[in-house]
């Protein structure tokens, strides 16, 4: 139970580090601070519903994107949080397309550093 917390809030973590980098890079993107916490969550759930539906699909279909099931997830749950958001925008298909790499590939790595930064002050308080 403690793994799925964790896990969860490294996600939830991730994905809010990988939209505030995307919100700071694009200029046709912006989230609000009111409407952060909400962008983040709805993100966050609809990415992990979409995930695993897309690749069932793609996987019965014996397509080539399934490679790109996260990316394609991003995107959508993207377009999800814009509708449902009152605080999240993005205008433009270039803005849409460069958002959903740049959230894909932070959220990606700070999935995978985020995990190790807490282990490395987990580690440090042990040897004191």
């Amino acid at each position: 139970m403690i793994r799925l917390i964790v896990r969860t809030a490294v996600v939830l973590a991730g994905n809010a580090v990988g939209l505030i980098v995307a919100a700071l890079v694009l200029d046709k993107m912006d989230i609000d601070v009111t409407g952060f916490v909400v962008a983040v969550v709805v993100f966050t759930v609809t990415v992990a519903l979409l995930t695993p539906f897309l690749a069932s699909q793609f996987r019965r279909n014996d397509s080539a994107a399934l490679g790109g099931v996260s990316l394609i997830a991003t995107l959508v749950s993207l377009i999800i949080t814009d509708l449902i958001s009152d605080g999240f925008t993005i205008s433009g298909v270039v803005t849409w397309v460069l958002a959903a790499v740049i959230v894909w590939a932070v959220s990606l790595i700070a999935v995978f550093v985020l995990p190790y930064l807490g282990l490395k002050k987990y580690l440090q308080e042990r040897q004191v």
